[in-house]
């Protein structure tokens, strides 16, 4: 072949490989941009209302149905003490008993005036008869007998007077005896037996634990929720509380509420509730502190998952997907939350859907691919 052809036939060769080296890079750009155009995958859930109960729980003051402290009547010297801290005692069992000695020599005293007091109106009596006897025999004039009359009175006043000395001071004798109030149990003691006690010296606290009262304040809009939810389920709605103490764990029994106070705290904008809780095994202590746990059923309540919602400057955020997979950002106000759940206050409405998870990497205006995931799948999951 010449030398002139082979060179044409070279050239040509050469424009045929770079036109379809040319073409295989043009199509594996366009499928690169093909893939990277593609819209996100992610996991979209339809809204709808559905019953729910709200749990809400409240710190709680544990105190007694009865706690009462026990204080010196009268003044004395601490003489016995037949009790010691921490045990029970039943109604009337003595507790304390001050020196006496001081009380019972003023009880002799009035003894003593009431003995005197009642001889001289034995006498002023005695006298009335004789005056009236010579009044009858116009011995002496009537005026006699109404002097007599006076001071027959002025005698008796002085026997009640007498009477009610000797009655106080039987009564002060008798406080030097402390017995207990009621059946509880005994708590500290603050003095020793030979202590000095002035009148109203406290001597010791006694509980009555075999039932307790459970306080916890609850906010006006929950109060409000809680008795719409009485008017609507009044069958099924009960006043059962729970309660959780200290260390974590749930108190056997449940507790009932009783009754709330008539006005709102100005303070606080609460509403005091008060619970009642049987105690039989004292586990219970006055002064005790606990959460309480309020139920309140909603009969249509809108349901987002947390997962779902994301916070910018503190406000609540979700991404909705339209129709075309669309999403568009939006705030909604939370009502209460159970669970993983937000109970949904205002800003969405029941069929609308909401980007599930993935929230973090999206973009108002972004197109995705929504994959659907029930609601009913997701509360049966928690």
């Amino acid at each position: 072949m010449p030398l002139r052809q082979c060179g044409i036939w070279g050239g040509a060769l050469a424009v045929l490989l770079a036109a379809g080296l040319s073409a295989c890079s043009g199509e594996a750009d366009g499928k690169s941009q093909d893939k990277a155009a593609a819209p996100e995958v992610l996991p979209v859930v339809a809204l709808k209302t559905t019953e729910q109960e709200l749990f809400q729980d409240y710190v709680a003051d544990v105190q007694a149905v009865r706690n009462v402290e026990v204080r010196a009547q009268v003044a004395g010297f601490l003489e016995e003490i037949f009790v010691d801290e921490g045990r029970p005692v039943k109604k009337g069992q003595p507790l304390f008993r001050l020196n006496a000695s001081a009380h019972q020599n003023r009880l002799s005293q009035a003894q003593a005036a009431l003995a005197g007091a009642q001889a001289q109106a034995s006498a002023a009596r005695l006298e009335r008869e004789r005056v009236r006897l010579l009044v009858q025999e116009n011995i002496i004039a009537k005026t006699e007998l109404a002097l007599t009359n006076s001071k027959v009175k002025d005698a008796e006043a002085r026997v009640a007077e007498a009477r009610a000395g000797a009655a106080a001071a039987r009564l002060s004798l008798g406080y030097t005896l402390v017995r207990a109030p009621f059946d509880g149990i005994i708590d500290r003691i603050p003095l020793k037996r030979g202590s000095v006690v002035e009148e109203g010296t406290l001597l010791t606290t006694v509980s009555d634990l075999h039932e307790v009262y459970a306080y916890f304040n609850v906010g006006e809009g929950e109060y409000l929720q809680y008795v719409k939810a009485r008017e609507r389920h009044p069958d099924r709605h009960s006043d059962s509380v729970r309660l959780t103490l200290a260390d974590g764990s749930a108190y056997p029994l449940a507790g009932r509420i009783e009754t709330t106070e008539s006005e709102f705290n100005p303070n606080t904008g609460s509403l005091a509730f008060r619970a009642r809780f049987a105690n039989p095994q004292r586990m219970l202590k006055h002064g005790a502190s606990g959460r309480v746990r309020l139920t309140t059923t909603l009969p249509a309540a809108l349901l987002l998952p947390q997962k779902s919602v994301f916070e910018i400057q503190d406000k609540n955020y979700v991404y909705v997907v339209d129709g075309q997979g669309m999403v568009h950002m939006r705030n909604f106000q939370p009502q209460a939350r159970t669970g993983d759940f937000y109970v949904v206050k205002q800003g969405l409405k029941p069929g609308e859907r909401v980007v599930y998870e993935g929230a973090a990497s999206l973009k108002d205006g972004q197109r995705i691919s929504p994959r659907p995931v029930t609601l009913d799948s997701l509360l049966a999951a928690r």
